[in-house]
């Protein structure tokens, strides 16, 4: 019994010392801040590449474990730093989480050096609203600031009312959410140019809260522009799943990923 309890506690002692985290606050307001977890595998030599993950939650909360937190001890394990960003919610304040993103993107790629970031293979993720905000960093801000590739799961991609989530479109736009032109403006697959990145989306066809057509729609528009997409839809598992041990694709989009990352040239196996 002594023995298994000394194994347990050097196998966690090994995988704290394997993921070193730093906190960053970006931006701060009165009722809320913005803050930045950068998670750093040990023991790389040269650069390596990085993900910034953006949580989702609809713009009105952060699901911070699944989507974040657990997403990003899962990619330092194969070897990038993954940042997890706390965005600030925008009550309505449609400019605040993009800006946020910006401001988390551009930090990584100045300290490329400090942190042993190949700085052309900073990519991001996001999830549900999280996707959004990821896919609006692929789509709106300037070219700088752009994300070199983008793994979107189960994304709030439009917000217009027939593929909408409602929440998000509410609480990112406030009062502003019946103008036709922001509507437009924020929805993502309208805004494809041919500087988005190369992108992964990965969602469920069964999901009852993001319509899958959010990301089939993305991927048309990726592909008119001739970006590399690729697009899987499982047949089931929902909303939400994250990084879940009891969603029943769970290895397969470990797997997926990794050969995705790997034939884009992100990763070397």
């Amino acid at each position: 019994m002594k023995a298994i309890f000394l194994a347990f506690f050097w196998i966690l002692g090994a995988s704290l010392q394997a993921q070193e985290v730093e906190r960053i606050t970006l931006a701060k307001d009165a009722t809320d801040e913005a803050i930045l977890h950068v998670y750093k595998p040990a023991g790389k030599d040269g650069q390596t590449p990085a993900v910034l993950i953006c949580p989702g939650g609809g713009y009105r909360r952060l699901a911070l474990d699944r989507e974040g937190h657990d997403m990003a001890k899962w990619y330092v394990s194969n070897g990038i730093l993954a940042a997890v960003l706390e965005y600030r919610m925008p009550q309505g304040r449609n400019e605040v989480p993009l800006n946020d993103a910006e401001k988390a993107i551009a930090l990584m790629r100045a300290n490329g050096k400090r942190w042993k970031i190949d700085t052309g293979k900073v990519g991001v993720v996001g999830s549900s609203a999280g996707g959004h905000l990821a896919a609006s960093l692929s789509t709106l801000v300037a070219d700088e600031h752009r994300p070199n590739f983008a793994i979107l799961y189960y994304p709030v991609i439009s917000l217009e009312d027939d593929l909408a989530h409602q929440g998000s479109k509410h609480n990112l736009l406030g009062e502003k959410a019946e103008d036709i032109e922001i509507v437009r403006h924020y929805s993502l697959q309208y805004q494809v140019d041919d500087k988005t990145p190369r992108t992964l989306l990965l969602l469920s066809d069964d999901d009852k809260v993001v319509p899958p057509l959010n990301s089939i729609r993305y991927y048309s528009a990726l592909k008119e522009h001739h970006i590399p997409a690729s697009l899987y839809l499982f047949p089931q598992g929902g909303h939400g799943w994250g990084i879940k041990y009891d969603f029943s694709y769970y290895q397969e989009v470990k797997d997926l990923i990794l050969k995705w990352l790997t034939q884009a040239e992100v990763l070397t196996r």
